[in-house]
């Protein structure tokens, strides 16, 4: 995908056009809770539909702590050898219930990596996106003014 940088800027702010499409073509990010005031972070798969995102898991901390709060933020980025990008859907998280929910889910294609049990399927109602694309190089070095 290709960024167009004003005057050569290294980082670009990201439109949400741009942000979904990222998020549509990447597969695996970080999704973050916050429980009882204690960050924790795990690593997931998911899928898009509809800017939706949807993840599936099973009994664990993870699925635990949704259950005490559902406030999320979902990170996935790409680094290649002269760009980066990074994106954040910040939402809230909702374990799914009903069979169509579930269906519209499993469309999305979402699908377990490992060979374990993963049958409880959560959908992310973005509330909010940001996303950055980078021109990556040298750090200018600063003057020495002594």
């Amino acid at each position: 995908m290709m960024f167009e940088h004003a005057d050569n800027q290294p980082i670009l702010l990201l439109d949400e056009d741009q942000i979904w499409r990222l998020l549509d073509n990447a597969k695996h990010g970080r999704l973050a809770v916050t429980v009882g005031g204690r960050p924790d972070i795990f690593p997931v798969n998911y899928s898009t539909a509809g800017r939706r995102v949807f993840l599936r898991t099973g009994p664990g901390t993870k699925l635990a702590e949704l259950a005490v709060n559902p406030q999320v933020a979902l990170e996935t980025d790409g680094i290649l050898s002269d760009e980066a990008w990074s994106v954040v859907v910040r939402g809230e998280a909702r374990i799914l219930e009903t069979e169509a929910e579930i269906a519209a889910a499993r469309d999305s294609g979402v699908a377990p990596w490992i060979p374990t049990l993963k049958d409880v399927w959560v959908e992310i109602v973005p509330s909010s996106t940001t996303g950055r694309h980078f021109m990556l190089g040298a750090q200018p070095e600063q003057l020495d003014e002594t």
